[in-house]
């Protein structure tokens, strides 16, 4: 059912620092900031050979990445994202299974523009899965 790692994230309390980090003392290619309302973060992707870096950054107080960066105020990692063919069916799945769906179960467009989902850290090892049809 898992597919590829699409991405890891990291929640930055500075998004211009951390671009900044990786495109000129890592040399990586990153992308412009994208605001995205629906999610309450502010990303930038940098790309590498075989997978990307999703840099998460709070756009306003009710974000759920500014509860993160309370709890860790340097940053660190937020989520990892895996690919899977049909989000439908994974969710099915997963829940059968006995994980749980993070809000409503139904999926929201991504950063990709993708139907993505989240799955309880409690669940998967104390880490924040997000799935992402391919």
């Amino acid at each position: 059912m898992i597919g590829r790692l699409n991405h890891v994230a990291i929640a930055v309390p500075d998004l211009a620092a951390a671009s900044k980090t990786y495109r000129e003392t890592l040399g990586a290619k990153v992308s412009a900031p994208v605001d995205m309302p629906a999610h309450g973060v502010t990303t930038v992707f940098v790309e590498l050979p075989n997978t990307k870096i999703e840099l998460l950054h709070p756009l306003g107080a009710a974000s759920p990445v500014a509860k993160f960066l309370a709890d860790h105020p340097s940053g660190g990692m937020h989520h990892v994202c895996f690919e899977v063919d049909d989000i439908l069916a994974a969710r099915d799945r997963l829940t059968a299974e006995g994980a749980r769906v993070l809000g409503d179960g139904q999926p929201r467009i991504g950063a990709h523009d993708k139907p993505v989902l989240f799955l309880h850290p409690k669940d998967f090892c104390g880490t924040l899965v997000e799935i992402e049809q391919a």
